[in-house]
């Protein structure tokens, strides 16, 4: 049966509308307007024009052909049912351009907020350098960081499938906006980009099956072993977090975590995360075997003082102390893993721990109060881990902390937006070795003010009297 005239012209009508609709979904660089140095870099921001563009190109195409083939005389063996079948599909695919672009307008909005933006943009190069290793072990895909409700952050990874098919262009880390801003965010964005850093390198697959070794080679702990299996996923994140911001991951942990007692003890076989008061000990076992010191220790008697385990069920203290009892090793096998991106070495080995021993964090300190111009030389990670060991020490006040780190974030996005001007600035080589982004290795100069560290206003109590 023949397309009926008026249902061909209905069509048509309606298809053209949504054209016009589409031809209305503009680039962000032509829309959002922000301070510079909130804006994205250009690498995360010409990934996302990109992809959108890809997919607002492509549904164009499909609209112009839907037309040309209601004008055809092929409808001719077609019916008003498969015209309307085709255009109903159409309709599903605007709807997933649109998805896709509010997912990155809800992130990127926030930058044109005055301070938020411009601390956001702080927060992008403190999570680049949290993904960075020395080798080029992966191509890290850009990351971009933005606020929203709640205690806890959460990850969109790179290259995972977004709503409406297409592969996510950039990584998109939530931050708590309660945690802005003080050295314990560095704790929950770490701990996400450890999940893109998993994923690079394929660490959570190198450990299940050496963890199903482990419960296979000791039947008498098989279950807590089946526990860090299910689990491994989110210890994996722990361990990058705490490898590269130290005991500030911990301290932020506990903070996150603090939750009424029920829920600390807590084992819902559905959650990917391990119970809260055991997640916690392994965190600073992790930090002890990384970093030693005694304030791991310390931090978790105090977090057992929080929330004694006692009055438990039968159960429940059987299954703590089988984890407590399997933990130690679940460490060293966490620490010494050699997943097959690393080409043979172990995460320990790649991971720049001496940048973060204990006493060099405390020496840094010390001499940032005579000489703050240093502390905005180093790099990310090493300035949230030697604020965080401050704060363990009892050598930074939470008021300290919130303006120092304020002011780090904004040079950080200074310092990113001026360096990619420059970069747009500078001719590209002929070998095409250019990359967008952010070159650690050639800082240019900034006018962001370097003022003495604050002084105290309240003196800081230690933390932990002893060390």
């Amino acid at each position: 049966m023949p397309l009926p005239t008026f249902a061909a012209w209905m069509l048509e009508q309606e298809a053209r509308a949504m054209r016009t609709r589409l031809a209305g979904v503009r680039p962000f660089a032509l829309q959002e307007s922000m301070l510079p140095a909130a804006n994205l870099l250009p690498s995360s921001q010409i990934a996302i024009e990109k992809f959108l563009s890809i997919g607002r190109t492509e549904l164009r195409h499909l609209l112009d052909e839907f037309l040309r083939w209601l004008r055809s005389a092929e409808t001719a063996h077609s019916g008003a049912e498969e015209a309307q079948r085709r255009f109903t599909l159409l309709r599903l695919r605007f709807n997933s351009v649109l998805t896709q672009f509010d997912l990155f307008d809800n992130v990127i909005t926030q930058r044109s907020e005055n301070q938020t933006g411009v601390w956001l943009s702080g927060l992008d190069v403190a999570s680049a350098d949290a993904l960075r290793l020395q080798e080029k072990f992966f191509e890290p895909p850009p990351i971009i960081c933005y606020l929203d409700r709640g205690t806890g952050a959460a990850i969109r990874r790179a290259r995972t499938r977004l709503p409406g098919g297409g592969a996510n262009p950039v990584t998109i880390i939530k931050v708590p906006r309660e945690r802005m801003i003080g050295s314990g965010i560095a704790s929950s964005l770490f701990h996400e980009v450890g999940h893109q850093a998993s994923a690079l390198l394929g660490l959570v697959e190198s450990l299940r099956p050496a963890v199903r070794a482990m419960s296979r080679d000791n039947p008498q702990d098989a279950p807590a072993w089946r526990l860090w299996e299910r689990w491994i996923s989110e210890i994996a994140a722990d361990f990058w977090s705490v490898a590269r911001v130290g005991i500030a991951a911990t301290m932020g942990l506990m903070a996150v975590v603090s939750l009424p007692r029920p829920f600390v003890f807590r084992l819902d076989a559905r959650d990917p995360h391990p119970m809260p008061w055991i997640r916690v000990k392994l965190s600073a076992a992790l930090g002890h075997a990384l970093h030693p010191q005694p304030a791991w220790k310390q931090l978790v008697n105090l977090w057992e003082s929080y929330y004694p385990p006692r009055n438990l069920d039968p159960e429940q203290q059987d299954t703590l102390a089988m984890l407590e009892r399997t933990m130690p090793a679940l460490v060293m096998l966490i620490i010494h893993q050699r997943p097959d991106a690393l080409r043979g070495k172990s995460l320990t080995e790649v991971l720049d721990l001496e940048e973060l021993w204990p006493v060099r964090l405390r020496s840094h300190l010390q001499r940032w109060r005579s000489e703050p111009q240093d502390m905005y030389r180093a790099r990310p990670i090493v300035v949230f881990a030697t604020i965080g060991q401050g704060r363990a020490d009892g050598k930074i006040t939470p008021e300290e902390e919130n303006t120092v780190l304020g002011k780090l974030l904004t040079h950080w996005a200074l310092t990113s937006t001026l360096e990619a001007a420059a970069g747009c600035a500078t001719p590209r080589p002929p070998d095409d070795t250019f990359r967008w982004g952010i070159r650690h290795d050639e800082p240019i100069p900034t006018t962001t003010r370097r003022t003495p560290w604050p002084s105290q206003q309240k003196s800081a109590q230690p933390a932990f009297a002893d060390m």
